[in-house]
């Protein structure tokens, strides 16, 4: 385009060159904390619903979980590397929940499980077979450590080590506890260990 001439959508006494794109305003890059969670995030929910129950608690503490990082400013390099700590963060919510309804239970006398007040989504029903209720079940009857083990080992497919650095224990408790636990779960089940 030649100076003084202008057209449509161009801007007079600049040419083609000197036109760089740039982000609209208001838009920032993303950090590292935005692109672990979108990477993450649905990794997480279920992680948080194997050990909650529910899918609106599930979402409702991964969010929690990122609410609270971003609060703190947290900048950091929030790459793959930090994924550990985030899941313990998850895990230490889903804690604060089961915490919450153990207590609302005893001092309001709900007994047994709570309703559920949403309606399931075509996803949630078909991962409700008959047998993968029964699993489900079994696994929320075990203790919350051996719960939490089996489920970073054999659901997220986490190594000892990463699962000893995510609850804050010696590798060698991991596999003791994944074996007691799979050993339980299979009494549960009524399947040979």
């Amino acid at each position: 385009m030649t100076q003084g001439r202008s057209g449509p959508g161009q801007v007079q006494g600049l040419g083609e060159e000197a036109l760089v794109p740039v982000e609209p305003a208001g838009e920032a890059v993303p950090s590292g904390l935005s692109v672990l969670f979108r990477r993450r995030h649905a990794e997480l929910v279920r992680l948080a619903l194997l050990m909650v129950g529910d899918q609106a608690t599930a979402e409702d503490v991964v969010q929690d979980v990122f609410a609270r990082l971003h609060a703190r400013r947290a900048d950091g390099p929030w790459g793959e590397d930090s994924l550990a700590y985030v899941r313990a963060a998850v895990l230490n919510g889903c804690r604060s929940q089961l915490r919450r309804r153990s207590v609302a239970r005893r001092f309001e006398g709900l007994g047994g499980r709570l309703e559920r007040v949403t309606q399931d989504s075509a996803e949630q029903e078909m991962m409700r077979s008959e047998e993968r209720r029964q699993v489900l079940a079994a696994l929320a009857a075990l203790s919350s450590r051996r719960r939490e083990v089996l489920v970073l080992r054999y659901y997220l497919g986490l190594s000892e080590a990463e699962i000893a650095s995510v609850l804050g224990i010696s590798p060698g408790t991991v596999k003791s506890t994944a074996a007691r636990g799979l050993a339980a779960l299979c009494r549960r089940l009524g399947e040979e260990a």
